[in-house]
């Protein structure tokens, strides 16, 4: 070992919310931990994802709740949201893009900070390269961890696409003024929240979706729904259409957009939501026998496969489980646990649900997305559990039946689907669609992760007149 290491117990890279976490619960368990970051600490939810994205839907969710309601929807009047107000309460969630108070929480939980670029240049070993171009050695005598996160990712083999300066997920949530016309391409989740924003804010948007809905990845009904919900709001939904090309004759100018079809958009900018790749490319993975730019594959406790020792974890959005911020720390906090413990000497509780194992990645973890309507879900989709060999069958309600829900909106619209196992009588999947169903999804939640038998369920009572008393007929049908 170099003389001239700055030893530690564990060495986190990344000081997003995964990583922090991590850092928390190691630090916790006694362990000397240092966090490198080459960005701001706070990472990408808190200045380029989840804080400002949500910061932005939130007035569209609150004006759209008053005109809902008869009495407050004379009040609100016709008035458009204030962009500026909007942009300017989105800066402050972001603390205006600076870490100071992020930093602060650190040095308060007693977890050292080492700002730059760091790879791992050997066994335990990283070394830092910092904004000065000077280099740190430190070395873990336990563990290093993966929190790096991922990045978005732009398409391969589009004509003019680097020329036309395309917005990605970062741009869009921090952009400075509204759009006079925007081009969305992607049905995923930014997709879908960014449409709706900036829509709301007063942009032309266009939503160009290569497939044939929405939300590809949770019950039908969701997307189509969401994709009605935009085409009210003014939103040009257009499924099955792809981009051929991009033109941007001048930097400053408005782009074109080329469709597959041969039609053409212009607008003043283009936002890319089409996927996203970990940040694994500079990391010196191929000194530990792994690919660089890859996903980590992890075992349930986060520990990377294929390194000896078992020193090296991942966490968060680089292991490919759970692409989702309250996961990541979820995963930060098992590993963190783990890592604890190893150090001591103890072993770990690997049963199901036990301490030290992230099952909670492999029931199906929530999330909402904050279009209007909402969409929610958790575990399994229909589709899913018939995949997986279940015997299952949807239970469905429309939530504006329910009174809870026609109290909260005037000709409330939206839809429940629970999957019911047939066999284990419990639940493995829900899913809500309308405004304002996010508040129902932890219920769900803690009913699919708890895996709770349908008849203790019943003896959950929601109160009256809530939207939660949709649960009472889901479990009726349930029942049978």
């Amino acid at each position: 070992m170099d003389e001239r290491s700055e030893q530690y117990d564990v060495i986190v890279l990344g000081a997003g919310p995964t990583g922090e976490n991590l850092a928390d619960r190691t630090t916790a368990a006694g362990l000397r931990t240092v966090i490198v970051e080459s960005e701001l600490v706070g990472g990408e939810c808190s200045y380029w994802a989840c804080m400002p994205s949500k910061a932005l839907l939130r007035p569209v969710a609150a004006l759209a709740a008053a005109r809902a309601v008869a009495g407050s929807r004379e009040a609100v009047g016709d008035g458009a949201l204030d962009a500026a107000a909007v942009l300017a309460r989105r800066d402050s969630f972001t603390s205006h893009w600076r870490d100071d108070g992020q930093v602060e929480w650190l040095d308060g939980a007693g977890i050292d900070l080492v700002r730059g670029h760091g790879r791992l240049t050997g066994e335990r070993t990283v070394t830092v390269t910092g904004p000065d171009g000077a280099e740190r050695r430190l070395t873990a005598r336990h563990a290093v961890a993966v929190c790096t996160g991922s990045r978005a990712v732009l398409p391969e083999g589009v004509p003019g696409l680097a020329e036309a300066r395309p917005w990605t997920s970062r741009e869009a949530t921090a952009s400075p003024k509204v759009p006079g016309r925007l081009v969305v391409v992607g049905g995923g989740v930014v997709g879908v929240e960014m449409a709706t924003a900036w829509r709301a804010l007063g942009a032309e948007v266009v939503l160009l979706v290569r497939g044939a809905g929405l939300l590809p990845r949770m019950e039908p009904f969701a997307g189509e729904l969401v994709a009605d919900g935009l085409r009210e709001a003014g939103v040009d939904v257009r499924t099955g259409t792809s981009v051929a090309a991009l033109e941007r004759p001048a930097a400053d100018g408005p782009v074109t957009v080329v469709l597959a079809d041969g039609g053409r958009l212009t607008a003043d900018e283009v936002l890319y939501a089409t996927g996203r790749a970990p940040r694994t490319d500079d990391l010196g993975l191929e000194l530990v026998g792994l690919e660089p730019g890859s996903w980590l594959e992890v075992d349930d406790s986060c520990a990377v496969r294929g390194v000896e020792g078992g020193w090296l974890y991942a966490a968060g959005d680089v292991n490919h489980r759970a692409l989702l911020t309250h996961q990541g720390k979820y995963q930060a906090r098992i590993a963190g646990n783990a890592i604890g413990v190893l150090a001591k000497g103890e072993p770990l509780d690997t049963g199901r649900w036990g301490a030290h194992v992230a099952s909670a990645d492999t029931a199906g973890p929530p999330q909402v997305v904050f279009t209007e309507p909402e969409a929610a879900s958790v575990g399994l989709s229909l589709a899913e559990a018939r995949r997986a060999g279940l015997r299952v069958k949807a239970v469905d309600h429309e939530l504006g039946r329910v009174a809870g829900a026609s109290l909260y909106a005037d000709d409330y619209r939206g839809r429940a689907r629970v999957v019911f196992d047939l066999d284990r009588s419990v639940l493995v999947g829900a899913t809500f669609v309308g405004p304002g169903v996010a508040e129902l999804l932890h219920s769900a939640t803690v009913a699919v992760v708890g895996e709770v038998p349908v008849d203790r369920l019943w003896h959950a009572v929601p109160s009256y007149p809530t939207m939660s008393e949709v649960w009472l007929r889901l479990l009726e049908d349930c029942r049978g």
